[in-house]
């Protein structure tokens, strides 16, 4: 009897483990489904623990014209999640010896008016430096599909001025990481394409990733997920090539550097191991990838790391990075207490970082409110007034207000949202996203608001 006493505790324990995973793996299917019931998510979601995979699915159409679904080895573009391979791809060269991150823009482009920028300064978004997109849409040819070359030579004919002295504030900037991709191709002597294969892709078993210009490439990449746009007009998801005020995902498809990596679950899971684990890759390459180099905002301690964002949150240290591209919205991120990754890739601009939010929440235990279809109730002028007032949620602040016996919510002086009740006590968001106000009784009548973004509650700040 003494040896089974061990087996029937082993027994109870993998019972009880096994119950915990089977309880999350529902819940993460009952918010995932209803996300894509009712706010329309399509995407693939991948969630792990220590690597494991606890949770992996995907929901909706890599091709919503010849209704070809999506699968665990679709390509999603993931626009600025690129930025930290990127990122990469600098510090090996530094690693072998091949520039220094105290090197200037001006050493490997004297053509460009910019001093004392660093390629540290254009790693952490304190360049300075103006924005491509910007200069492009005034300037350029829009019948050409642009390259990095032409945004070096469009900055030095033009001389757009820089946006502040380098090193004196934090400021996203997409044209440093297309120079970023420049300097890697002048110093490696590869086109960035294959400097990105050889180096980080290949030796990582990425095998389905890759540097991919969907329109300037001419290539197709088997089991590709399209992205999609919708449009309120034809009342379907469209692609954004046929949406005139986006063409510039037509004349900027050749940009890299900022964007343009294409990659799957699978792929990322094993780009997130290789950080995790300081494997496969220089260690010290990744310690610099990972340290805290800027600080992004100072009321919520975010810092920028080599291409990833670094931040203190409810459930520990986060290391992530989304991306948004017309079609894609893109968000990856692991909780490095638990060691916990999740990924989540749209092809039809869902709102990824919320759902991961969620997702962490369901991870870690938390509650989340499930995605429902809302149903408007009419409430009086006086109803919707109990509303209103000026608010501050995240550092931003927002004011709710009526107007024609509707509540709007206003932020910068402008009207952004029109909200519709659905109790005297909740109201949501007209604009197909899972967004939500709750009014909830405080003490001596005093009453709280609530915001609900993707089904995770939390309270907003009077301002």
């Amino acid at each position: 009897m003494k040896s089974l006493v061990p087996f029937l505790l082993l027994f109870l324990l993998v019972g009880c483990s096994s119950n915990k995973e089977d309880a999350r793996g529902n819940l993460f299917d009952e918010y995932l489904s209803g996300q894509a019931k009712h706010f329309k998510f399509n995407g693939n979601v991948l969630i792990a623990e220590r690597g494991n995979i606890l949770y992996q699915k995907s929901f909706g159409l890599a091709d919503f014209d010849s209704n070809r679904p999506l699968n665990d080895s679709s390509v999603f573009e993931l626009a600025s999640v690129s930025k930290q391979f990127t990122a990469m791809g600098i510090l090996l060269l530094e690693q072998n010896g091949m520039l220094s991150l105290q090197d200037s823009l001006r050493k490997f482009f004297p053509e460009l008016p910019y001093s004392g920028i660093t390629v540290h300064h254009m790693l952490t978004h304190i360049s300075g430096l103006p924005d491509y997109m910007d200069i492009m849409e005034e300037k350029w040819d829009r019948a050409r599909i642009a390259g990095n070359a032409d945004i070096v030579t469009l900055l030095a004919q033009e001389k757009p001025e820089a946006h502040f002295k380098p090193g004196t504030k934090w400021e996203y900037s997409n044209t440093a990481f297309a120079l970023l991709a420049s300097i890697i191709e002048k110093v490696s002597g590869q086109s960035f394409k294959t400097y990105m294969q050889d180096n980080i892709f290949k030796p990582l078993g990425m095998t389905r990733t890759r540097v991919y210009n969907t329109r300037r490439s001419g290539e197709r990449i088997e089991n590709y997920a399209f992205g999609y746009v919708w449009s309120d007009s034809l009342n379907k998801h469209v692609l954004p090539d046929s949406v005139p005020r986006l063409d510039f995902v037509r004349y900027l498809d050749g940009i890299q550097g900022d964007g343009i990596i294409n990659s799957t679950t699978s792929d990322l899971l094993k780009w997130d191991r290789a950080l995790a684990n300081h494997d496969g890759l220089p260690s010290a390459a990744i310690e610099k990838l990972l340290s805290r180099h800027s600080l992004v905002d100072t009321a919520s301690n975010v810092y920028y790391g080599y291409g990833v964002m670094l931040e203190g949150s409810k459930y520990g240290e986060q290391v992530a990075h989304g991306g948004g591209w017309p079609g894609y919205a893109t968000y990856l991120t692991r909780y490095a207490d638990r060691d916990v990754t999740i990924i989540v890739l749209s092809n039809n601009s869902a709102a990824s970082p919320r759902i991961s939010n969620a997702i962490a929440a369901i991870v870690h235990g938390d509650s989340v409110i499930m995605p429902y279809e809302h149903a408007p109730v009419r409430l009086t002028r006086n109803e919707l007034s109990r509303f209103e007032g000026q608010y501050k949620f995240d550092g931003e602040s927002f004011e709710l207000k009526v107007e024609n016996d509707s509540l709007f919510l206003f932020s910068g002086g402008r009207r952004r949202l029109h909200l519709i009740p659905e109790s005297e006590s909740k109201v949501f968001a007209d604009n197909k996203t899972d967004t939500q106000f709750e009014l909830q009784a405080g003490r001596e009548g005093s009453q709280k608001l609530f915001l609900i973004f993707s089904g995770v509650k939390k309270e907003v700040q009077d301002n």
